[in-house]
């Protein structure tokens, strides 16, 4: 089945209602056969099974043939004319043999198994198609456009144009990419670097359509067209990496041809060699028949399915959802792996790391960090929160903080207990003071950001009294999931990230990761995952956010942290990690390893059972019910085997395995 993503649709315009954005599951057609041809066959199998008469089960599951096979059928007619055979017109007609040969519930629930298939694959490539169109949601639909005379005009992003000035206002997303002219202000530009906090603009600085403003106020010039924008180009690129990405098949899918066409090809020689030696009709088709049967490929779809499908099922149990049998049999190729940092191996949120008072302020730690909390309290902004939790950490009572004041890229002022407390970035409160403790403080500062921290400086009545350090967290399980992923790729990760190198390369340090590569935009990352692809690798990308998205598009497999994950990223993954614990990805790696060894054992099970009743049949008399309870048997026995994986000691397992 091939899919392509619907292109993004522009910007409704204001007062109107935007269309909906995620496809539900039963507007699908594939969903619809689906669920009618699973209904008939669950509301068949127990009349059957409990000897109910025939006319009562028999129309269930005709209504279940028709259903969940006419499509597939269709299809697979459409290859036919166009001189390709597919396994699906074969599974169509084994089933129709089965039941022929009075095997109706087994034919049936190969129809059920394939219409579910299909059904699935068709809501994946819908949900990606509309978080693709969904991206364009974080850049807003109008912006405020400034004429030369200076009075505003609210107009359509399409209709900006370069050269045009824009202004945005405290807490609006900015809309189109641009410079700043004027104005001072905090940016959160995560959507698109990964940057874990909000980056300082003032004129001259970049900024991108889509990032949410802070409390100050900017303007703008338009640099970009709203049709090239950063936002606009990462669309474009999950659609290019989506439709260029190689097609996607089962090991048994890459064989279908050969196999199906040489299985008809035998079946008509079976049929009509006997004939051309003087055999009767009704034994050489009675042989030709059996030969069908023996030699169709449901003993060896089953051992491909039932291995794959239960690790699916297996690894949901346990957080992570893997979207399809694809993509479980895709994990365990892998021998190259990708990381972000911010909110894949970090926590994604900012933690004081340091408290480090200046000698001679009189302040201990416990001090300093009340003071900066109490005067940070009424700030909103991620790192003042940060500040406010590792005093309530440490169990300190905040005093009132009056006179609170705010400056975009400085910091905060307030006044706490009578004192004059400001809290902000070193360069900005010191200036150009430099008296001894205003140097002490650069020194302290500067020492601080060396070790990958985020300083903030202190002052308490214009003295310097100390320095607080702020970090994104690594993981608790990050370096232990680094190491198994490098056992398990035979090659130690890379790092991929938008923040700064510094940061970047001291977080990759404490988590064991050497190849560190910072600054990156999204295109950026991608070229860094064709890269590898271009050396013969299989590249697992493992990110959270919108910036990650085209690089887990072009991955061989791609797998995105769920609890914090953008929705862009979350559909365009093949895997997803919904309970946010890291270490199940190397776990889920290695799971996808052992059901492709039991796919292999599958195959040789269900290989020898074909070989030696074609054998038979071929150069003896096969019986019919022999044939067929040989076949039925093989089909039993690896299925039981695939449903191994089932089993809670599999994931122990595969843990075990992974780490």
């Amino acid at each position: 089945m091939t899919s392509t993503l619907t292109p993004p649709r522009s910007a409704p315009a204001p007062g109107t209602v935007a269309p909906p954005r995620r496809t539900r599951v039963l507007a699908l057609p594939e969903a619809r056969w689906a669920l009618a041809a699973t209904a008939a066959f669950l509301l068949a199998l127990p009349l059957q099974l409990a000897g109910q008469p025939a006319w009562l089960w028999g129309p269930l599951y005709a209504l279940a043939y028709v259903t969940g096979g006419w499509e597939p059928g269709r299809e697979g007619l459409k290859a036919l004319a166009g001189r390709t055979l597919d396994v699906d017109l074969l599974m169509v007609v084994a089933a129709l043999g089965a039941a022929a040969i009075g095997q109706v519930m087994d034919g049936a629930l190969l129809i059920v198994i394939f219409a579910t298939s299909g059904a699935l694959e068709a809501l994946a490539t819908a949900r990606t198609a509309d978080s693709v169109r969904g991206l364009l949601d974080l850049a807003p639909a109008t912006a405020r456009r400034l004429a030369p005379d200076g009075t505003e005009e609210e107009v359509l992003v399409e209709e900006l144009a370069v050269g045009d000035i824009v202004l945005v206002r405290p807490g609006e997303r900015v809309g189109a990419d641009g410079r700043v002219l004027d104005g001072v202000s905090e940016v959160d530009q995560a959507s698109i670097t990964g940057e874990p906090l909000p980056v300082a603009k003032e004129a001259g600085d970049e900024v991108f359509a889509g990032t949410v403003n802070g409390t100050g106020a900017l303007r703008v010039r338009v640099e970009r067209d709203a049709s090239d924008s950063v936002i606009a180009r990462i669309v474009r690129m999950v659609e290019e990496a989506s439709g260029t990405k190689a097609p996607t098949q089962l090991f048994i899918e890459k064989v279908e041809q050969r196999y199906s066409l040489g299985m008809v090809a035998a079946t008509l020689a079976v049929f009509l060699v006997p004939l051309a030696v003087g055999d009767d009709l009704k034994g050489a088709l009675l042989r030709a028949m059996t030969f069908m049967i023996v030699a169709s490929p449901c003993a060896v779809v089953l051992a491909t399915m039932p291995p794959l499908l239960s690790a699916i099922a297996n690894a949901g149990r346990h957080g992570v959802l893997v979207k399809s049998a694809v993509v479980m049999e895709r994990l365990g190729q892998v021998d190259a792996v990708a990381l972000d940092k911010t909110g894949t191996l970090t926590e994604g949120v900012p933690r004081v790391t340091d408290v480090r008072p200046l000698p001679g302020s009189g302040l201990g730690e416990r001090e300093l960090t009340r003071l900066a909390a109490a005067a940070e309290h009424p700030s909103e902004h991620p790192l003042a929160r940060a500040v406010v939790a590792a005093a309530r950490e440490r169990g300190l009572a905040l005093p009132p903080a009056e006179d609170f004041g705010s400056t975009p890229g400085v910091g905060v002022v307030a006044t706490v207990e009578g004192r004059r407390v400001q809290v902000g970035a070193p360069a900005r409160l010191l200036g150009g003071a430099d008296d001894a403790g205003a140097a002490r403080a650069a020194v302290l500062a500067a020492e601080t950001e060396e070790r990958g921290r985020t300083a903030v400086l202190v002052l308490v009545d214009g003295v310097p009294v100390g320095v607080l350090g702020l970090a994104d967290r690594l993981r608790p399980d990050a370096a232990a999931t680094v190491a198994s992923l490098t056992a398990l790729a035979g090659a130690a990760p890379l790092l991929l990230t938008g923040d700064n190198p510094r940061a970047a390369a001291h977080l990759a340090a404490e988590a064991g990761i050497e190849d560190v590569r910072a600054g990156l935009l999204p295109q950026h990352k991608v070229l860094a995952v064709r890269e590898l692809e271009a050396a013969g690798r299989k590249v697992l990308v493992v990110g959270d956010g919108v910036n990650d998205a085209p690089a887990l598009a072009a991955a061989h497999a791609g797998v995105a942290m769920g609890r914090a994950g953008s929705d862009l990223a979350l559909e365009t993954a093949d895997a997803v990690v919904v309970r946010d614990e890291l270490a199940t990805v190397p776990a889920v790696v290695a799971l996808s390893r052992r059901a492709r060894r039991l796919v292999a054992q599958n195959l040789v099970i269900a290989g020898v059972f074909i070989v030696g009743l074609v054998a038979w049949d071929l150069a003896g008399t096969l019986p019919l019910p022999l044939g067929v309870a040989g076949h039925e048997g093989s089909t039993v026995i690896v299925g039981l085997n695939g449903l191994r994986l089932l089993r809670e000691r599999a994931w122990r397992r595969a843990l075990t395995e992974g780490a």
